[in-house]
């Protein structure tokens, strides 16, 4: 139980096949070894069965005649020819021949594969023992002597009250039925060779449409699906349908089928969208200005006005400037979404970066405001004043998200073609909840990151940062715990050509 237990965790150790490929060929090459193996051993078991049976005949059919010439003296090779002594013609060689009386062996003789006179056998103590325990029931029986190998031995009872015993070598037999072995074994040995290599081929060619199935699902899986009209590879090739692999292709056409048109419907609804966002921002700039005018000129009239209607012209003003910009911020994401090209100047990044912090060092006197800028002006291609809008979005996130006494620290570098701008606060960092969609439109967890904020804003800004950039062909990331929290954008710093 033991010795199958650690071959079964032996085996378990062994490296299993990864591909679906790997695993039927393997099992193919084990199935045939598990018949070869079968054949081989029901081969050798039969051949060494048969073979046995032929020398229990032989042993039959000679019968006591050997051991019966031992009862009258020594024996003489021309008594091979017969005499009165005993019938002992057609005697094998390698023969053996032995008397017992009593339980003790008084003859034993073997006879020789050549005319040797001598014919007597050394047996040892253990051969006498083993001789003496064989029962004389006229059956074969196989024993091992030391002194001359293993032999089937038939014992008859004497005329007198004695036990004779026969014999003949199995040496034969077990080389014949090894010599099976070894040629069952190499022709096993080739044949699973070559089963396993064609076998594998087999496999292969069977499996084809399975692969390309595999290499479209590849394909599909490496398009990006989240946002914007997305064209669909080729479906995979169609197989037998009666078959396993051509009705998983049949499947997998037709689940390609259902994503392309949710694809297709979604992109249709997110233009909509987009169309109707562009031109709802479009619309309410006029009145949204048309209010904000009003409410200016209501306050610059020169009669008495009660204080409370001052207090809500105030309001009315405050509010409706709010709103143009929501409105101006919704209208330039529109207008991000649609694709439209901006301007591509060189643009002083280092200069926007002196004015934005001046800017921002103005409206937030209260917190520490430091720079890290390179010697070398840093300059990339362009719209300077959509840059100059994400820098500012993101020192005012800084300010309006972090309480009084912040430091606040922009850093500027230049690094394999690449200009990398970080705003970098010692906050108390964003939420890890709301770190995934950080970038997302209408986010906004100044009540998280600051207690007492007071700005109102709309959660737009960060999201105007990441298209800004991305539309520039960069990329923006944050990076935020408790203590440190890092805005990081990354822009190209190609030519303009």
């Amino acid at each position: 139980m033991n010795l199958l237990r650690r071959l079964w965790l032996r085996l378990r150790r062994l490296p299993r096949p990864r591909t679906l490929r790997a695993r039927l060929t393997a099992g193919l090459v084990v199935l045939l070894a598990v018949s070869c193996a079968a054949v081989g051993v029901a081969a050798v078991v039969e051949l060494n069965g048969f073979l046995t049976g032929r020398v229990d005949q032989q042993l039959q059919q000679s019968g006591p005649s050997f051991p019966q010439s031992l009862e009258h003296g020594k024996y003489r090779p021309s008594d091979r020819d017969g005499d009165e002594h005993g019938d002992t013609r057609r005697q094998a060689s390698g023969t053996f021949g032995a008397r017992l009386l009593n339980g003790r062996i008084t003859n034993a003789a073997l006879i020789p594969a050549d005319d040797d006179p001598d014919l007597t056998v050394g047996l040892t103590a253990h051969d006498r023992t083993v001789l003496a325990e064989v029962p004389a029931d006229g059956r074969a029986h196989t024993v091992h002597l030391k002194s001359i190998g293993e032999y089937r031995l038939m014992a008859w009872t004497g005329l007198d009250g004695d036990v004779l015993i026969t014999g003949l070598p199995l040496e034969p037999v077990r080389a014949t039925v090894h010599r099976l072995e070894l040629v069952s074994a190499a022709v096993f040995g080739l044949a699973l060779a070559a089963a396993g290599v064609a076998g594998a081929f087999w496999v292969r060619w069977s499996l084809r449409p399975l692969s390309r199935v595999a290499a479209t699902a590849a394909r599909v899986s490496e398009l990006p699906l989240a946002s914007g009209e997305v064209a669909l590879p080729p479906r995979a090739p169609e197989a037998d349908p009666h078959g396993e692999v051509g009705r998983v292709a049949a499947a997998f056409n037709r689940m390609l089928g259902h994503v392309e048109d949710a694809l297709t419907k979604r992109h249709a609804s997110e233009e909509r969208l987009r169309t109707f966002a562009a031109d709802a921002s479009h619309e309410l700039r006029t009145p949204v200005a048309s209010v904000r005018g009003h409410a200016e000129l209501a306050l610059l009239h020169p009669g008495p006005v009660p204080p409370e209607v001052t207090r809500a012209l105030e309001r009315i003003a405050a509010e409706s400037s709010r709103m143009g910009e929501m409105v101006d911020d919704l209208l330039l994401l529109a207008r991000l979404d649609a694709g439209r090209p901006l301007e591509r100047r060189p643009v002083d990044l280092t200069h926007l970066i002196l004015d934005s912090v001046t800017d921002a060092r103005a409206a937030g006197p209260e917190h520490r405001w430091t720079l890290d800028l390179p010697e070398d002006p840093v300059t990339v291609p362009g719209d300077s004043h959509r840059l100059q809008q994400v820098l500012a979005n993101l020192l005012a996130n800084a300010r309006l998200h972090t309480p009084a006494g912040t430091k606040v620290t922009v850093l500027l570098e230049a690094e394999a073609g690449t200009a990398v701008l970080r705003v970098h606060d010692d906050g108390p960092g964003i939420p890890t909840d709301i770190q995934p969609g950080v970038f997302e439109r209408f986010t906004r967890a100044e009540h998280r990151r600051r207690q007492d904020a007071t700005g109102a804003g709309a959660g737009l800004g960060l999201s105007i940062v990441a298209a800004v950039v991305e539309a520039h062909g960069g990329t923006v990331t944050v990076e935020s715990r408790p203590g440190s929290t890092t805005f990081t954008a990354r822009l190209p710093l190609g030519s303009l050509a």
